[in-house]
């Protein structure tokens, strides 16, 4: 794995809100082609810190790298998929009129834009509900929208806050089973989680706690390390107990 190129560098990266510090001297590297999970409780720092990768924060302290580029940048955002966690969709409209809207934002247009959804609504089972408006679907399926539309532009790099939320346990199967294709195709993948199975599916995971990051490596490494047979015995091990 580390004689891929590195795609993410988080360099002394430090965030607080007044006096309130969410992120504590982060230095991580995430390289290209790999799921990489960020595993945490809620209020950990995760979302912040998906947030300053995809440039709609900055950080307090230190830098953020993607592609070798300083965040936040203009030139990258095309390069980037973002999942916010909460579905940012205009309920008014069908399914398919958001992914007009957000694909004519990317540059896609008549036939590759066409292509491009019927794709992406394949990949998150939603084909049969295009037509459907915003408001009539479960948390489920908009979550899965919002999924679609983070891939409508073939990103690189995916940034995916919690992708799963509210998602049925079959679904998620097949929603991760959507991650490990597109990694296969070379994309690089970004999941925060605090679903303890999910973390296993990862390819490398930062464990993060209270802002700070508390270890990472593969879940095998993480596990042996603490001689924990699960994930999240292994977190606790590391120091992620609530205080």
């Amino acid at each position: 794995m580390n004689n891929s190129e590195v795609c993410v560098s988080i360099r002394n990266v430090s965030k607080s809100f007044g006096k309130h510090p969410v992120l504590q001297n982060i230095n991580l590297e995430m390289y290209e082609g790999e799921i990489f999970g960020l595993l945490g409780p809620s209020g950990a720092g995760k979302t912040t810190l998906v947030k300053e990768l995809a440039g709609l924060d900055e950080p307090t302290e230190g830098e953020n790298f993607l592609f070798q580029q300083k965040m936040p940048s203009l030139q990258l955002i095309k390069r980037i998929g973002y999942m916010a966690q909460s579905d940012a969709l205009y309920e008014d409209l069908s399914a398919k009129e958001n992914l007009q809207f957000f694909s004519e934002l990317y540059g896609l247009k008549g036939q590759k834009q066409a292509q491009r959804i019927n794709e992406v609504m394949e990949l998150v089972q939603l084909s049969g509900d295009t037509t459907k408006l915003v408001t009539n679907y479960s948390g489920g399926m908009k979550r899965r929208l919002s999924l679609a539309i983070a891939l409508l532009h073939e990103p690189e790099l995916l940034i995916l806050d919690e992708p799963t939320v509210g998602i049925d346990p079959v679904l998620r199967k097949s929603i991760w089973k959507a991650f490990t294709d597109l990694k296969t195709q070379g994309k690089t993948l970004i999941v925060t989680t605090h679903v303890m199975d999910e973390a296993d599916k990862c390819d490398r995971l930062g464990l993060i706690r209270d802002g700070k990051l508390i270890a990472v490596g593969t879940p095998k490494e993480l596990k042996e390390q603490t001689n924990a047979s699960t994930i999240e015995e292994a977190f606790l091990a590391f120091g992620g107990a609530e205080q």
